[in-house]
C-alpha cells in the first residue's frame, strides 16, 4: 500500500519539516537534507540519478518559507529564495530517519544478515546452468552467497573459460597481477605458494592490495586422486569466537598494522606492499573483513620491538581457532566444481598432495569485487521482485 500523508508543517523554527502519516506515525525531515535533495531538473539529473545542485551553492542553515500538502501523495515547500521543491509520499517515506526506518533501508540495499557456520557446514550447491540461464536461480546464489559467504556451483565444463562466463554473468571479473584468470597447479619455480603441491594454511587471499578482492572463484578442471582436499572457514564466525574468548587478543589483531608483500612476475612483473589489520571492524566493532594470509605476510613489521611477542601469540590463538576440528569444513571439488566464496570473510585452503611429473591437479581461479556482486544482486532482485 502506497504510503499517504495527512499533515505537514515546519517545526523547530523552520529547520524541520513534520510529517504525519495517514495510517499512523509521524517523521521528521531536516530542511537542509530536503533542499540538498531537491528533485527537480535545475537540481537533479533523472537521467543519471545524479545530483546537479553544487554544494557551494547550499545554505546549511536554510529553513522552509512555506510548505503544503497535495492530494495526500506529495509535499510542496517554498524556500527563502523562492525556490520550489516537491517530494513524493513514497519517497519520504523510504528515507524517514527513525531508526528503525534505516535500519530497513540498510537491509534493503547492503544485505548485512549473516548465517555463521563451523564444521557443521551445509554447503548449498546449484547447477552453474542453472545460475547461467535462469535469473531465479542466480539471484539465489548471490544471495546466499552474501548471507552464508560459500556456495559450490556445479556441472561446468571441465575446460578454461568456464569462469570468463560467471564473470560476464554478473558484469566483470577483477584483474590483478595474475591476470583475468590464474591457473592452480604444481608449477616449476613457482612464483605463489598455490602453484605447489604443498599443505595451505588458511588464508584469504591478496591482503597484499590496499582493496583485497572481495569473492573468489575457484573452477576445478582435474582432481588428484590422492590428497587435494580443501578447507574452509567462517573468519567472522571464528572472530566472534576470539573476541569473547581473548578480548586482548582480539583488541591487537584489529589494531596493528601488519606489512604485506608479493614480489614477482606474471601478467607483469610487481612489487606490491601494503599494511592491513587482521581483522578490520566497523564503526560497531564488528568483523567487516579478514586480512590474513601467512605466505605473504613480509619480514617488515612496523611495530615497537616489545609488541611483537603479544602480537605473535595473539595470532596464534587465532590461528588455533580456525584449525580446530569445530570450525574447519573439508570438503574435495570434482571436476566440474566452482566454489565461490566471500574472499573478506572465508579463509581457505588445501591438504597437500603428490607431486608428479605429469599436472594431475588443476584449478583456474578468478576474483570479482564486492561492488560488482552486489550491483548485480540488486538489478536481478529488481527485475524478479518489479521493485524501485
Amino acid at each position: 500500500m502506497s504510503p499517504a500523508i495527512r499533515k505537514v508543517e515546519a517545526s523547530d523554527e523552520g529547520h524541520f519539516v513534520r510529517v504525519e502519516w495517514e495510517h499512523g506515525g509521524e517523521s521528521r525531515y531536516p530542511c537542509v537534507w530536503l533542499r540538498d535533495n531537491c528533485q527537480c531538473p535545475l537540481c537533479f539529473l533523472p537521467s543519471a540519478g545524479a545530483r546537479r545542485l553544487l554544494f557551494e551553492d547550499l545554505d546549511v542553515n536554510i529553513v522552509v518559507k512555506e510548505v503544503a500538502l497535495a492530494d495526500g501523495k506529495k509535499i510542496s515547500i517554498t524556500w527563502p529564495d523562492e525556490h520550489t521543491s516537491e517530494y513524493e509520499a513514497e519517497w519520504l517515506k523510504k528515507r524517514c530517519f527513525s531508526e528503525e526506518a534505516r535500519a530497513v533501508m540498510r537491509a534493503d540495499l547492503f544485505l548485512p544478515e549473516r548465517q555463521y557456520w563451523g564444521s557443521d557446514l551445509q554447503l548449498h550447491k546449484i547447477p552453474f546452468e542453472e545460475i547461467m540461464c535462469s535469473d531465479e536461480s542466480a539471484y539465489k546464489w548471490l544471495c546466499t552467497l552474501k548471507k552464508v559467504g560459500i556456495v559450490l556451483l556445479t556441472g561446468a565444463a571441465t575446460r578454461q573459460g568456464e569462469l570468463i562466463k560467471l564473470g560476464h554473468r554478473i558484469g566483470f571479473l577483477r584483474l590483478t597481477f595474475y591476470g583475468p584468470t590464474w591457473q592452480v597447479q604444481d608449477k616449476a619455480n613457482a612464483n605463489n605458494v598455490a602453484y605447489t603441491t604443498g599443505k595451505l594454511c588458511f588464508h584469504t587471499d591478496y591482503p597484499v592490495l590496499q582493496h583485497p578482492p572481495g569473492v573468489q572463484f575457484l573452477h576445478c578442471i582435474k582432481q588428484t586422486a590422492a590428497g587435494g582436499e580443501s578447507e574452509v572457514v567462517d573468519g567472522f564466525h571464528v572472530s566472534n569466537k576470539l573476541k569473547k574468548q581473548n578480548p586482548e587478543a582480539y583488541q591487537i589483531l584489529s589494531s596493528t598494522a601488519v606489512n604485506y608483500a608479493d614480489v614477482g612476475v606474471d601478467y607483469c612483473d610487481f612489487a606490491v606492499h601494503c599494511k592491513q589489520r587482521i581483522i578490520d571492524m566497523d564503526s560497531s566493532g564488528q568483523a567487516v573483513r579478514i586480512n590474513y594470509n601467512n605466505a605473504t605476510r613480509d619480514t617488515v613489521f612496523d611495530i615497537p620491538a616489545e609488541k611483537v611477542r603479544p602480537f605473535y601469540a595473539a595470532l596464534k590463538e587465532f590461528n588455533d581457532l580456525l584449525n580446530s576440528a569445530e570450525h574447519k569444513f573439508t570438503y574435495k571439488l570434482k571436476p566440474g566444481d566452482i566454489v565461490t566464496f566471500d574472499n573478506w570473510r572465508v579463509l581457505h585452503g588445501r591438504q597437500s598432495y603428490p607431486s608428479c611429473p605429469e599436472v594431475t591437479r588443476h584449478l583456474e581461479g578468478a576474483y570479482a569485487d564486492w561492488d560488482v556482486v552486489m550491483s548485480r544482486l540488486r538489478l536481478l532482485r529488481k527485475r524478479l521482485l518489479k521493485r524501485d
